[in-house]
């Protein structure tokens, strides 16, 4: 009896296995085979003759790596990205906890909560590019927040908001900040409304403030939410390409101080550049990898 037992049990789990087959398939053909051909084309040189003829690739072992890290590019454009991050990522996170605090305390009472949070995640369904190209009709030289500027007397003449440093970065931080802040705020919505009420019951009746509650209790079982949030958002920051080189026109002006890493990985792919292109994925991926394990043993150390 036990052996046919068994036997219904291995038919089972075969099943479990070919449901598995597809996502193989797929990590495979897009990301493995992906992954390992950057890493092998990042030990060559390629050339390209009019575009046409290919001369190589020429095996040069770390040369390439060699030639990215000895030009100082990568340190500045990861300086430039890691700065427009944190100004997208600090005002994200400060508004989404408010936001989810809100929505999730049944004490206030709010009318109209789910048409809300469904109005505040629609800019993460806009497409990067369109969001954009918005962004750069409104703030262009002759575009209406000039014109209302203008108007009420704070400028005498346009202000070129993509010619100015502190301006280009705040503009691309702030439609960051503006298309993922809604995606943001659900999940610390989902995390916070996980929560037992009887914490909270319990902590009203010792006298605790809202402030005690919300850095005492709220915070600390959030903290699995927000290492998530942390890391994906960390990510999705080093890959930022879409809303800087579309405003810009792909130079990273002014003064480069708006080009990112994945900015300059095109180039040199749109060059042909294979090589150099391939190291500098790599390079990518171990600065990704570096500073998740940073951000996940910071915050295991102060679980501690």
């Amino acid at each position: 009896m036990k052996e046919k037992k068994t036997g219904n049990a291995l038919r089972h789990n075969r099943w479990g296995y070919f449901f598995l087959i597809p996502f193989f398939v797929v990590f495979i053909i897009f990301q493995l085979i992906p992954l390992v051909t950057t890493i092998y084309n990042s030990f060559f040189e390629h050339y390209f003759r009019n575009g046409l003829t290919e001369v190589g690739p020429n095996f040069v072992g770390f040369e390439n790596y060699k030639t990215l890290l000895s030009s100082g590019d990568v340190m500045i454009y990861f300086k430039n990205t890691m700065i427009m991050w944190i100004m997208g990522f600090v005002p994200q996170i400060v508004i989404s906890l408010l936001l989810a605090a809100w929505f999730s305390d049944p004490s206030l009472r709010l009318k109209g909560k789910k048409f809300f949070q469904s109005v505040i995640y629609l800019p993460n369904l806009i497409m990067a590019s369109a969001f954009s190209m918005l962004f750069f009709a409104l703030f262009a030289e002759t575009g209406p927040i000039n014109s209302m500027l203008m108007q009420i007397g704070l400028i005498s003449e346009p202000y070129k908001f993509l010619s100015h440093v502190v301006s280009a970065r705040s503009l691309i931080a702030f439609m960051t900040c503006l298309m993922w802040f809604g995606n943001t705020t659900i999940l610390l919505l989902a995390g916070m409304l996980g929560i037992d009420q009887s914490l909270y019951e319990a902590a009203q009746v010792d006298g605790a403030s809202s402030t005690q509650i919300f850095f005492k209790i709220t915070l600390p079982i959030l903290r699995p939410i927000l290492l998530y949030v942390v890391i994906t958002s960390l990510i999705g920051g080093l890959q930022l390409f879409d809303v800087p080189q579309i405003l810009t026109n792909g130079q990273g002006g002014p003064n480069r101080s708006t080009m990112t890493l994945i900015m300059y990985l095109n180039k040199h792919l749109y060059s042909k550049n294979y090589g150099i292109g391939g190291a500098l994925s790599v390079i990518l991926f171990f600065i990704t990898g570096v500073l998740s394990i940073i951000v996940f043993r910071v915050n295991t150390k102060s679980q501690q």
